[in-house]
């Protein structure tokens, strides 16, 4: 078997680990009596998803949670599923996901790894996340833009911060190795018996 398909094999694997987790994260829901909007680690896993899958997979790995979702499997925050989730006014932020993992990966492909350009990564994917879902919200529920903010965005402040620390501990401790094996295992030279 040839070593890009032994990477792509590999990727996969990572990419549907990623969802495992998303959807695990999502479970571990605590909703807040101010608003629709629970607390949930499915967007600490979306961002490991964008240091570690880079751009392309970690689309793949989120795209493939919210078809999941849509289909019906309880994936989403709480056990919820269906389009029902997604046009309701948490829907912005699932959306957003994408667009998170996306920048994350985005950047720390085109970046060397350092404590500052994680930080970079990880605080615009954040501010994609609620860019996408603090209007949604505003929207949906046909709220001002102070109440939308506050129910939307001020309680998550804290976790937002703490999220951001973790994922840049874990990206700077390990992402250097695993971009090395991907490097490594991309450009390996064919063994005897590859075609």
């Amino acid at each position: 078997m040839k070593n890009y398909e032994t990477l792509n094999i590999r990727m996969t694997v990572y990419c549907a680990l990623f969802t495992a987790l998303i959807i695990v994260g999502g479970y571990i829901s605590i909703p807040i009596p101010i608003g629709p909007v629970p607390i949930v680690l499915a967007d600490f896993f979306v961002m490991l998803a964008g240091l570690f899958l880079g751009f392309k997979y970690a689309f793949i790995s989120i795209s493939l949670y919210l078809a999941l979702g849509l289909i019906g499997l309880p994936v989403f925050a709480g056990g919820t599923s269906g389009l029902a989730v997604i046009f309701g006014p948490t829907g912005g932020f699932i959306i957003g996901y994408i667009l998170m993992g996306v920048c994350i990966g985005f950047i720390t492909t085109k970046m060397k790894v350092t404590i500052i350009s994680l930080m970079i990564a990880l605080i615009a994917g954040n501010i994609l996340l609620y860019l996408a879902g603090v209007p949604w919200l505003k929207f949906n529920m046909k709220l001002s833009w102070p109440a939308a903010i506050t129910i939307g965005f001020i309680p998550f402040t804290a976790g937002i911060v703490i999220k951001i620390a973790a994922a840049v501990a874990l990206g700077y401790a390990f992402l250097p190795q695993f971009k090395q094996k991907m490097v490594f295992a991309s450009f390996k030279q064919p063994d005897d018996g590859d075609e």
